[in-house]
């Protein structure tokens, strides 16, 4: 039965931010970077922070912006030419038909339009179903949206495919949108068009809106590719688009992502949330990420390359390893592996959590499944986005960890 994931606290008095949680990613992230501040080694696969620079005429982009005085307060949706340039992209790269400027709203990174997206969608009490797991904080906007996140359960024997049946069961008059995300974080896994058509009959059936994060759409391993669900949207109107310059162009720390969506309503709304979030996104940024989307794609190539070869480390050293499952992630830079019972007995610690603590003891970075949804108590996800040789290096040390 599909689980809702809100929660309330149990005392005191009721601030929304009481239901949201810290992380344990970030919990884990904050140990082994004090582990390492005290000249220990360390192995990052806890958080997924592309290794990478971003390629040179991005940099110089961000560069001569700054010497040009660029630095001043810039329009509240994006740059003009950023934003005509994303239109183009979107129609281009992702299908997405009849995109013009005034459908691209910039972000402060995919997070927060995730925030103004759900801010300007839901309704208190409004329902959101998302997949089981979910990467931690879609939840946690949903919420602090005043809405109620609806776990359907991704199951291994199916690949993790978000499964439109499921979808469908879960409804209630309460729903409001269904969230997508392909590739999918945590376990990787790329929806295909059969997928994502029956997933768009359910939300038409329902008038429902989908909300599509296409964080990972430049990290995916061939023989999969990367299809937007809103190119096989018959009214594209209720699909929202988001996207991020964090994965494909390594922008983590430049913080730009953008929204794509033609619906009136949003158009009125989510320029409000943005002028009283953000006030408009760094300008240097929004530079550097003109020069990313006009410019070469070959550093996004190679990074894609070099997360293939790092992937196929991290899956040989978790092969044969008793009472463990990985599975191979097609997009993404995230390996997602599944526990049971007798990797605990034989590690002598009394679940996934449990040993994820141990592996962060020892140096070794990982997060917890519940991390990303109560479903997912029995497993674990490893992030190979840290540099080749730490994922050389760690693997070993990981295999020998769980052995």
């Amino acid at each position: 039965m599909p689980q809702r994931t809100d929660s309330a606290p149990t005392s005191g008095t009721f601030h929304p931010l009481d239901q949201i949680s810290l992380g344990k990613i970030v919990q884990i992230r904050e140990r082994l970077m004090k582990t390492q501040a005290e000249g220990k080694p360390v192995f990052r696969f806890e958080s997924g922070d592309p290794s990478f620079a971003p390629a040179a005429h991005v940099t110089e982009a961000l560069v001569a912006a700054a010497y040009a005085g660029r630095t001043h307060y810039i329009p509240n949706n994006g740059i003009p030419e950023l934003r005509k340039a994303l239109a183009e992209k979107v129609v281009r790269k992702n299908g997405l038909e009849g995109v013009k400027p005034a459908d691209i709203f910039v972000t402060n990174g995919a997070m927060h339009a995730l925030f103004v997206v759900f801010g300007s969608l839901l309704q208190p009490g409004d329902e959101v179903i998302i997949p089981d797991p979910m990467w931690t904080e879609v939840a946690e906007n949903i919420r602090l949206a005043g809405g109620v996140p609806v776990g359907v359960g991704l199951r291994a024997d199916r690949g993790y495919d978000y499964d439109a049946t499921d979808i469908a069961a879960a409804i209630t008059p309460r729903t409001r949108a269904i969230f997508v995300n392909t590739p999918h974080n945590p376990t990787g896994a790329v929806l295909g068009a059969s997928s994502l058509s029956a997933i768009l009959a359910v939300a038409h059936q329902h008038s429902l809106w989908v909300v599509s994060d296409e964080a990972y759409e430049d990290v995916v391993f061939a023989p999969a590719t990367h299809l937007s669900i809103g190119a096989l949207a018959r009214d594209n109107e209720r699909v929202v688009s988001i996207f991020s310059f964090s994965k494909s162009h390594a922008m983590s720390g430049l913080r730009t992502g953008y929204v794509v969506t033609r619906a009136p309503v949003l158009h009125d709304r989510i320029p409000k949330l943005l002028r009283c979030t953000i006030n408009g996104v760094n300008s240097l940024a929004q530079w550097a990420a003109l020069a990313a989307v006009t410019g070469s794609d070959e550093a996004s190539l190679t990074m894609r390359d070099a997360y293939r070869v790092r992937r196929d480390i991290m899956l040989r050293a978790l092969e044969g390893i008793p009472g463990l499952r990985a599975f191979t992630p097609a997009g993404t830079f995230f390996l997602w592996v599944e526990t049971d019972s007798s990797v605990y007995q034989r590690l002598e610690v009394a679940d996934a959590a449990a040993l994820s603590d141990s592996l962060a003891a020892d140096g070794i970075g990982s997060a917890p499944g519940d991390a990303f949804g109560p479903r997912s108590a029995d497993a674990l996800r490893f992030s190979f986005s840290c540099d080749t040789r730490m994922v050389r290096e760690g693997s070993v040390k990981l295999r020998e960890a769980l052995l």
